[in-house]
């Protein structure tokens, strides 16, 4: 299979068990340095046996082995649980950059299978990188998915052991202006679906205004499937805001998938939206909207806003959690909702509610002013048709309270 860059998927799918093989090739006059690196779910190399390259070419239990230059095998069932991905990345050793390379590619194989899935790369791909991340291996419910990074920074594999927390002896400490050169929003979404294209750019303006480029958090969208939501469906309206969702995914989510709930007299989990099924995906997502298994097609909200809290409760961790709730109106249920937004103020959610075409808002316009909250944890705004705002004042209205939480929640130890 051939893949692009961004590409995500899971192992299986490409007839790949435990054991395999990933091989990264370079033509360069410059000498390249390989390296695969075992980070925690945190994305941290918390052990140092677990980075395996030219000075430390395996890691424990075989797990990680490097057979030659930018040939590595490995063993995923002899990883510990602590291991949640693996990164392979190479590295010019000494002067020069990555555009300098006539030729790259990477290619994921095993026993019968040389070439289960590659990538080719080319001197186009980069320009002033010394180091690239070549691509991800990385455990995500409960299975192995492969991604297709192609990441460049600015400095070489020094570089790269610090950004993954590691330390570099001998080596002095980077200037401040030394910073990694991360693949552009607008380059990760051209990759894979250049129809979006458009609204990267005007979310990457709105990131930048609010100093949010370098946030990582997960992104959620919930959706109101009741009747009365029919015409926004069937004009088209509910999948405009997902695709208007997906470049923010991709900036803040190392997994780039925009996770999807849907809700009538009971909630639903769908399937994560990506830049490779994004289009269509509100008709043909299980069954497409008219099927989702949501009861009655009634609006009860406090069920859809616990089945998304108990979802990212399971991590177990301190990830910022961006959760976009879009409803035409008839809440009712005020007091239940009050309950559930003052339980989630002490955890790391945010929650943007957005009325679209309707009226009868009830609590959800109230409560970016309600007491009690450990942080304000709330927006609201409304507006009769998606199409009453341009995009750029959309994703400005998206991210209007965003920073402030992100900033309270860290000060307060909500999120890390």
């Amino acid at each position: 299979m051939q893949l692009t860059q961004g590409q995500r998927l899971p192992l299986s799918t490409l007839g790949l068990a435990e054991r395999l093989s990933v091989t990264v090739t370079i033509d360069s006059r410059h000498e390249i340095d390989f390296a695969c690196f075992g980070l925690d779910s945190q994305g941290r190399l918390s052990d140092d046996r677990f980075m395996v390259f030219f000075n430390q070419p395996s890691a424990p239990a075989d797990a990680i082995r490097l057979q030659g230059p930018g040939q590595f095998e490995i063993n995923l069932a002899a990883l510990p649980a602590s291991i949640d991905r693996l990164v392979f990345t190479a590295a010019i050793d000494g002067d020069g950059a990555m555009n300098s390379i006539s030729a790259g590619r990477f290619n994921v194989a095993r026993p019968g299978q040389p070439n289960a899935a590659t990538c080719a790369f080319g001197p186009g791909t980069f320009s002033v990188e010394k180091a690239i991340m070549v691509a991800d291996l990385y455990r995500k419910g409960g299975e192995w998915r492969l991604l297709t990074n192609l990441q460049g920074f600015g400095e070489g594999l020094g570089a790269l052991v610090r950004h993954f927390g590691g330390e570099v002896l001998d080596e002095p400490a980077p200037a401040a202006s030394a910073i990694p050169a991360t693949v552009s929003l607008e380059k990760k979404v051209a990759a894979a679906a250049p129809a979006l294209i458009s609204l990267a750019k005007k979310a990457q303006v709105s990131l930048e205004k609010n100093n949010l480029t370098q946030v990582r958090a997960k992104v959620a969208v919930v959706l109101d499937a009741s009747g009365s939501m029919n015409g926004q469906y069937s004009k088209g309206r509910v999948q405009e805001v997902l695709d208007r969702l997906i470049p923010l995914a991709v900036a803040f989510d190392d997994d780039g998938d925009l996770d999807v709930f849907a809700f009538g007299a009971k909630p639903v989990q769908l399937s994560p939206a990506t830049l490779y099924n994004y289009q269509d995906y509100i008709a043909t997502d299980q069954g497409g909207w008219r099927k989702w298994n949501v009861g009655a097609r009634v609006n009860d909200e406090p069920k859809a806003m616990r089945l998304v809290m108990d979802y990212y409760r399971q991590a177990g961790d301190k990830t910022p959690v961006y959760i976009l709730f879009v409803s035409d109106g008839g809440v009712h249920e005020n007091r239940a909702i009050t309950r559930l937004m003052m339980e989630a103020s002490s955890q790391p959610f945010f929650w943007q509610f957005v009325g679209l075409g309707g009226s009868s808002y009830g609590i959800l316009e109230k409560l970016d002013d309600m007491d009690g909250r450990v942080v304000d944890n709330c927006n609201f705004f409304a507006m009769d048709d998606l199409h009453d705002l341009s995009e750029e004042v959309l994703y400005d209205r998206l991210m209007a309270e965003f920073p402030s939480w992100l900033r309270e929640a860290k000060a307060k130890g909500i999120i890390a």
